[in-house]
């Protein structure tokens, strides 16, 4: 595929990297020269230098034949005129745009084709807000991830000494659960080892597990592997900007939040946009100020400010002086997998929760959702099966008869409202949404072609 992608920033950056490592020709177009050397220093892309939206520049990108532009400057205007351009001078078949505004985004008219046509809208800030919102509903969650419109989830956990299921053999979880509960094991990570687990395997303590289950289950399922506590009451958000305000606005009706802001202007404008949130002037490093704040009683202290190393290092304070779960914004892939192997819960990286969200609209074969695991290195999918057995390599098939690449399982499927547990003898059926869960992404373009209609197929 043939993709144009419009700013080098830590966003832009990311995704050009994810995209290149697969099948995919990629340019990369930004004002900033230096960043586009350090770009090609280390990837396989061709580089642009210019303004992102100007009809020459986005020609000498190669825009006249791309199948994909995607828009990711750090100016909303900039990326929503590039589209513009895009759709109307060269007719690009598909157009995505980073639009940070909520004053753009609470409008969706405006990026019909009528008016500035964008066939997918991406807000970094939005998709991470959410993100962290479920890790604080689901208070030993790693991650939560969301399948066929919330009906299904996949969530990973680690598996404390105190879990009924440590020590024993997976097969033992439907002996624990109550009659109706369900859930398949899509995958264990136990020292950075990938282990595809059947009945037989044994769950360690410390295990990393990722589960699959209807949403209404995962709270019981998840107290197979550890302790639950109590539900999080007491949110400190450190930094209040777009994802910090979000989340604050989004929490302070079920739970009692404060934020720390650093800028009195800031402060003062979320302030003044929050109803129950109590905003704090001040540095979320400062160790006296978090002792002020009593964050040794917070159940979730989050650190979202723009700076990584801030993050860790008030992180790190706040686990140290008593905080129950910490979560830090890391922009830094490098440094997520560095810091949860300390003393901080969970590293968020914004790019790897973006990047999920772009790859569904790259991918063939008919790709309904797709997040990225494990700094990109392993993939959740969700495809929908269509067409009839003659035409669909997975239609009217049970999964054992399904040529799956090595690895590969399929953990479970959503069948119109009903979640469905995957065993070997499960056929697929049209209109199924198939979930299934990729350790190594080198085997994607098999996944694609496995999901791909084919006419002539027999």
């Amino acid at each position: 595929m043939k993709i144009v992608v419009l700013g080098a920033g830590q966003v832009g950056s990311s995704v050009a990297h994810a995209l290149s490592r697969e099948d995919n020709d990629i340019t990369v177009v930004d004002i900033d020269n230096r960043r586009l050397k350090e770009l090609q220093d280390r990837l396989d892309i061709r580089a642009v230098n210019g303004f992102a939206s100007h009809p020459r520049v986005l020609v000498r990108a190669g825009i006249e034949d791309a199948d994909l532009v995607i828009a990711l400057t750090s100016l909303d205007e900039v990326n929503m005129t590039a589209c513009q351009v895009a759709y109307t001078l060269y007719n690009t078949p598909t157009r995505v745009a980073r639009i940070r505004s909520s004053e753009y985004m609470d409008h969706a008219r405006l990026f019909e084709r009528d008016h500035c046509p964008v066939d997918v809208l991406i807000s970094p800030e939005q998709l991470v807000t959410n993100y962290i919102s479920r890790l604080i509903e689901y208070p030993g969650a790693l991650q939560v991830l969301d399948f066929a419109e919330g009906r299904a989830q996949l969530v990973a956990t680690r598996a404390y000494r105190d879990g009924p299921l440590v020590g024993h053999r997976l097969h033992t979880l439907k002996n624990h659960m109550p009659a109706g509960t369900e859930a398949r094991v899509a995958a264990i990570y136990r020292d950075d080892e990938t282990i595809i687990p059947d009945g037989g395997t044994l769950i360690e303590e410390d295990d990393i597990v990722f589960f699959l289950a209807a949403s209404r289950h995962i709270q019981t399922i998840m107290k197979e592997f550890r302790p639950l506590g109590r539900p999080a009451r007491r949110i400190v958000l450190g930094g209040g900007g777009n994802i910090g305000a979000n989340l604050a606005k989004r929490l302070e009706r079920g739970h009692h939040v404060k934020v720390i802001e650093r800028d009195p202007e800031i402060a003062e404008s979320i302030a003044e946009d929050l109803e129950k949130a109590i905003v704090i002037v001040g540095d979320c490093a400062d160790e006296d100020l978090l002792r002020e704040e009593t964050i040794d009683s917070a159940d979730v202290y989050c650190v979202l400010t723009n700076d990584d190393e801030a993050n860790i290092l008030s992180a790190m304070l706040a686990k140290k002086m008593g905080a129950a779960k910490v979560i830090a914004l890391i922009n830094r892939p490098a440094y997520v997998d560095l810091v949860e192997s300390g003393s901080i819960d969970i590293a968020v990286s914004p790019q790897q929760v973006t990047i999920g969200a772009l790859l569904t609209h790259i991918r063939r074969g008919n790709m309904e959702r797709v997040h990225a695991l494990r700094q990109g290195a392993a993939e959740a999918i969700e495809a929908v099966a269509l067409g009839d057995i003659r035409s669909s390599k997975v239609v009217g098939r049970r999964i054992d008869e399904i040529d799956l690449p090595e690895d590969t399982t399929i953990p479970a499927m959503v069948r119109g409202d009903d979640v469905i547990i995957a065993h070997h003898d499960t056929v697929i059926q049209e209109n199924d949404h198939v979930i299934l869960f990729v350790p190594d992404k080198k085997h994607i373009p098999a996944i694609e072609l496995l999901f791909q209609v084919e006419a002539t197929f027999v």
